[in-house]
């Protein structure tokens, strides 16, 4: 991890859809125990929390939820969107956030990847979104810009956004999870890319990092499916939220990376039962990439919030009269800024 940055600028954000958490909190106990922890427990979930001894931590359930934010808008930190609530409250500047049925990884020597560390790396070197580098990521130890990098470009950029990958149960959706039910992944590709400038990608909630200063609003929860489910096959939220994040980041040159560091997901859910709840998400994506595609922002968008509205009120102009759920989404998004703007400011913490 990079020497200029102290633990306690680190938040590790936790939404927890499970009571039992005395597993995944002693998986990763030799990573977590050095920082702060934020667990936001599902507002949904009945059952009282399991959560081992050792760690420094606050546990945010749904009394804290509609505390700080009321009982009106506490309903969009249900399922996996409980973890926004953490992002919003964090007032660290960089937040970690690992799906509770992850574990760490091992890499291709047998080495336990401490995933935080690796994301850290990401986020305080430069990416190089505007001209791609065939040797993976340039500032990697062992690796720089190969013959013919422009000069001009290998500052690179700040970095705002770090996707982790997945050993095991890979980020598949139901359809193509249904189809290889025993396809596991079990390649450990030792690389990092950042992510070229006006090219989207399906970020994955499951394992990512960012700089909350630089880019916490734009990770948002605004689009939820009709049907939507426990399962991450059964969501389309941090989808939505990652084009929108993208989208932003580029508008304001900043980058994305994606690739190490790799968790261990394990096995959950059944996919064929999930394929009819995300066959309606699977067909949006068909609508919503070419959107996002052809999306640009003004001038005088200049902060994350700014372009936040903007690509709020685009959707509701191009998406709105064709799909309810766009609309909401976009209300979503403007309601998420004005949300941010006034709890994100504030201190809070749980049973305040």
């Amino acid at each position: 991890m990079s020497l200029s940055i102290k633990d306690d600028e680190i938040d590790i954000v936790i939404g927890a859809l499970r009571p039992d958490l005395t597993a995944f909190m002693n998986e990763w106990r030799t990573v977590f125990s050095r920082f702060h922890l934020i667990i936001v427990k599902d507002p949904d979930l009945k059952e009282e929390l399991k959560i081992p001894e050792g760690f420094n931590l606050d546990v945010y359930k749904k009394p804290d939820i509609d505390r700080v934010v009321g009982t009106s808008t506490s309903t969009i930190f249900s399922g996996y969107s409980c973890r926004y609530f953490g992002y919003l409250v964090s007032r660290k500047k960089y937040i970690i956030s690992v799906d509770d049925d992850c574990y760490p990884a091992k890499d291709n020597k047998g080495i336990l990847v401490d995933a935080v560390a690796q994301h850290i790396t990401n986020l305080t070197t430069p990416a190089t979104p505007f001209f791609f580098n065939t040797l993976y990521d340039p500032f990697t130890e062992g690796a720089d810009f190969v013959r013919g990098y422009p000069f001009s470009l290998r500052s690179g950029v700040q970095c705002a956004l770090s996707c982790g990958l997945w050993l095991n149960l890979a980020d598949y959706d139901a359809p193509t999870q249904a189809l290889k039910p025993e396809e596991r992944n079990s390649r450990y590709v030792d690389a990092v890319l950042t992510v070229p400038a006006r090219t989207l990608m399906p970020i994955s909630g499951i394992n990512i990092a960012f700089n909350r200063e630089v880019i916490g609003p734009a990770l948002l929860p605004s689009l939820r499916l009709g049907g939507e489910g426990k399962f991450r096959w059964e969501t389309m939220e941090d989808i939505w939220s990652g084009m929108c994040v993208k989208v932003v980041c580029d508008h304001l040159g900043l980058g994305v990376k994606t690739g190490m560091p790799y968790v261990w997901r394990n096995d959950r859910g059944d996919a064929i039962a999930s394929l009819r709840k995300e066959w309606e998400g699977v067909k949006l994506m068909e609508e919503v990439v070419p959107f996002f595609q052809s999306v640009r922002l003004s001038r005088e968008a200049t902060t994350t919030e700014d372009c936040v509205a903007e690509v709020a009120n685009v959707v509701k102009e191009q998406l709105g009269s064709k799909d309810p759920m766009f609309a909401r989404a976009a209300k979503a998004m403007v309601d998420w800024v004005k949300l941010w703007k006034s709890v994100g400011s504030s201190t809070s913490s749980p049973g305040a």
